[in-house]
Order: structure tokens, then C-alpha cells, then sequence
């Protein structure tokens, strides 16, 4: 089975750059305390990398 992380949004994306907006909303998130599991694939660690001062990284392990 693949690994899974849970992405927490934890601060706004207002008075951010467009970027950083885009990439919040490609990963599913839009408001604070928002959560998302993805798979952990080297893309995903690389968008969550990006924003990661407004998000929040769990592993999960089944």
C-alpha cells in the first residue's frame, strides 16, 4: 500500500502571492483548519514544501 499524508491547513492564503494561493487550492485546501489526505508522492511533497508556513504535515500509517 502507498503511503498517506494528511495536509491541515493552519493560516490564511489572504495577503499571499498568487502562487502560494494556486497551490493551496491544487491541494484541495481553501480556509484554515481544512484537511486533505493525499498519497505521498514526490509531487505532492513538493507543492506541500511551497506553502509549507500555512499548512500542517501528518503521516498516517495504516
Amino acid at each position: 500500500m502507498s503511503k498517506k499524508i494528511k495536509v491541515t491547513q493552519v493560516r490564511s492564503v489572504i495577503d499571499r502571492p498568487k502562487r502560494q494561493k494556486r497551490t493551496i487550492e491544487a491541494l484541495g485546501l481553501g480556509r484554515p483548519n481544512y484537511v486533505k489526505i493525499h498519497n505521498d508522492t514526490p509531487q505532492i511533497r513538493g507543492m506541500v514544501n511551497r506553502v509549507s508556513h500555512l499548512v500542517i504535515i501528518e503521516e498516517i500509517n495504516d
